[in-house]
């Protein structure tokens, strides 16, 4: 199990530095499709035939109930045996089968690339990228999303079976090598654009350590969530929600002016900046949650399965 190995095993076990990306590794993640549980929490709105029962009548492949005949009814779902046994004319409903495209925006920035334990911040969001893409794969559904960093973002419409899913891996192996380009984006201008390629009725997935989120950004998450499901995935690591326990150094801080030095091994500095990360996780949790998006936290410094586990399953 991944649990018991160190670091370096996991790493060489997957075939990763945890700061490079390759695709063996998104891959790997194949076999491990039953870790998430993405069953629709809502109403399923899409006006395209696909395998989830949506809460609108209609004709479709399922029955749902028998109710007397009304004006305007279609005639050739007339029910002839509960309309004989009842003396009554009765009307057979069904509910119709709507598809769910999921869209997966995974943040591969500069403010991702950064890792203590295990992975960058980046590798580990494309991990769970690709965890989820397979699921997605598993239920039958359309993949579809957007991947960027600062120098460039690839636009993905849905596609389903295979193709969708690994046209998804190599945009993400494209964007996290990328060193250089102006077709970049931060945060909230991907979510933009997410807003405008996202149908209604879909599952969205968003990745990123939300660092450079603002009011901007929470609108157009706000407006997705009016006809959609969406998942907020924060990315962190232990070093940026606390100061290590035997820090004894002094760290330089700059503002082109001037330096100050503090000391890291202090106790107290340790104790106010854990709690100001933590009030800033819980802020945003709070926003997000007030809007009716699902919450999920994952650790760079863990194999994320092992996390994902602890999550559905434990």
């Amino acid at each position: 199990m991944s649990q018991t190995l160190t670091p370096q095993q996991w790493l060489e076990q997957n075939g990763t530095n945890g700061s490079a990306l390759g695709l063996a590794e998104l891959l790997w993640y194949q076999r491990y499709t039953k870790v998430l549980d993405l069953t629709p929490g809502v109403a399923i709105h899409n006006k395209l035939a696909g395998t989830y029962l949506a809460k609108t009548k209609g004709r479709g492949m399922e029955f749902d109930e028998v109710r007397h005949y009304q004006n305007g009814d279609d005639v050739r779902t007339i029910d002839w045996r509960v309309t004989a046994r009842t003396g009554k004319v009765h009307t057979k409903l069904f509910r119709e089968e709507k598809e769910r495209p999921v869209f997966i925006l995974t943040d591969l920035g500069s403010n991702m690339r950064f890792g203590s334990g295990l992975l960058f911040k980046s590798v580990q969001a494309a991990h769970l990228a690709a965890v989820i893409a397979w699921h997605v794969k598993h239920r039958g559904d359309k993949l579809g999303g957007l991947v960027f960093s600062q120098h460039q973002h690839i636009e993905l419409k849905p596609q389903s079976r295979s193709h969708g899913v690994l046209r998804y891996f190599h945009a993400l192996t494209q964007v996290h090598e990328a060193q250089s380009g102006d077709k970049g984006l931060n945060l909230n201008e991907a979510l933009s654009q997410l807003r405008r390629l996202v149908r209604p009725g879909s599952l969205v997935h968003i990745l990123s350590d939300f660092s450079d989120f603002n009011e901007d950004g929470l609108r157009h998450i706000r407006a997705m969530r009016q006809h959609n499901e969406v998942n907020c995935c924060t990315l962190t690591d232990p070093l940026e929600l606390m100061l290590p326990a035997n820090s004894h150094g002094i760290a330089a801080i700059s503002d082109g002016q001037r330096k100050g030095f503090i000391e890291l091994g202090n106790t107290a500095l340790k104790q106010r900046y854990a709690q100001q990360q933590l009030q800033m996780q819980q802020q945003l949790k709070q926003h997000l949650s007030q809007l009716g998006c699902k919450w999920l936290a994952v650790n760079a410094a863990e194999p994320v399965l092992s996390q994902l586990e602890r999550t559905w399953h434990g």
